[in-house]
């Protein structure tokens, strides 16, 4: 069974950006959301794509299987997931052993900038780089599904 452990932070500073490894162009669309699952396709600079199912999520632990679709399916299927469609520009960003992933929203959502990093296991240490600001892990209103329905939450950061 495939596991995800993330933890999700708002960001700061722009101080992350000069440590910058790669960056692309994500577009990910909701096609079913509810509280035992979550089923999403996603595409990666328009050229690559990927169907997630999730489960329901367990603190910071849910349930992840993750399919590569060919790119032309996943513009149909984003297209039907229309409006529940986020974009936002994906830069990763190295830190104290960990890959961090920094999501700059696009569109409806711009002006949000969310840190991620996956981890081995919830205890994990996790060492927080300086332009990370208040953990969102467990606030719904930050995972992808709920901004793609409902839009940004606009807290502070």
């Amino acid at each position: 069974m495939g596991i995800e452990i993330e933890r999700k932070f708002l960001v700061r500073s722009d101080d992350w950006r000069d440590a910058v490894t790669a960056s692309s162009l994500l577009r990910q669309g909701y096609l079913s959301s509810n509280a035992k699952a979550t089923v999403r396709v996603r595409s990666t600079d328009d050229a690559s794509a990927v169907i997630t199912l999730k489960g329901q999520a367990r603190g910071i632990v849910r349930s992840e299987f993750e399919y590569p679709i060919p790119i032309d399916d996943a513009r149909e299927l984003l297209a039907l997931a229309a409006p529940h469609v986020i974009e936002k520009r994906r830069h990763i960003v190295p830190y104290q052993g960990l890959v961090w992933e920094v999501d700059v929203f696009e569109g409806r959502h711009a002006g949000l900038v969310l840190a991620e990093v996956e981890l081995d296991s919830q205890w994990q240490s996790v060492p927080l780089p300086d332009w990370v600001g208040q953990e969102v892990s467990q606030d719904d209103r930050y995972n992808n599904a709920s901004l793609a329905r409902e839009g940004a939450p606009w807290v502070a950061s």
